[in-house]
């Protein structure tokens, strides 16, 4: 049986959409569930025509993460939940398949895009690299924007 599952959030509302899901199995399975942020690091930028280069505030970015996973935790708690957080910066496939190995996960629980042909190739996907390197089960939930705006649609209608 799954303990503890990781579940990885990029931010945007198709990766938010794995939590009902999740939220529905860990009550009964008793499962903890680890949220995790991957922070991509942002190379230097330098403003053309100037001596200006934009550096990445490492640290203010880590405090963003921690407070957007922060009432996502709270709102799992709340329906009795066990939850950790964790924010980590580097290659978002290869730091979800480290943080599961890292604290112990049984189970990986993360949406997909959907992207297909040319928009995969050019942006790849973390879903299939995570699939491919992860020592332990990998669960995909297959959502478009299109489908969160839907489901969204439909809890506003209810």
């Amino acid at each position: 049986m799954y303990r503890l599952a990781v579940v990885p959030l990029d931010g945007s509302p198709v990766a938010e959409a794995i939590l009902p899901f999740v939220l529905e199995i860990a009550g009964p399975l008793d499962m903890e569930v680890a949220l995790l942020r991957v922070l991509q690091p942002v190379p230097p930028q330098v403003i053309e025509g100037s001596r200006h280069v934009v550096v990445e505030d490492v640290e203010a970015r880590r405090l963003d993460a921690e407070e957007y996973l922060a009432p996502l935790a709270a709102e799992l708690r709340a329906k009795a939940v066990r939850v950790q957080t964790h924010v980590r910066r580097g290659d978002p496939a290869a730091e979800i398949v480290g943080c599961a190995r890292e604290i112990g996960a049984d189970l990986v629980a993360m949406t997909t895009h959907g992207r297909s042909g040319l928009g995969r190739l050019v942006f790849g996907s973390v879903a299939e690299a995570v699939l491919r390197h992860a020592h332990l089960p990998v669960l995909l939930m297959r959502m478009t924007e299109a489908e969160v705006a839907s489901r969204a649609a439909r809890e506003v209608a209810r």
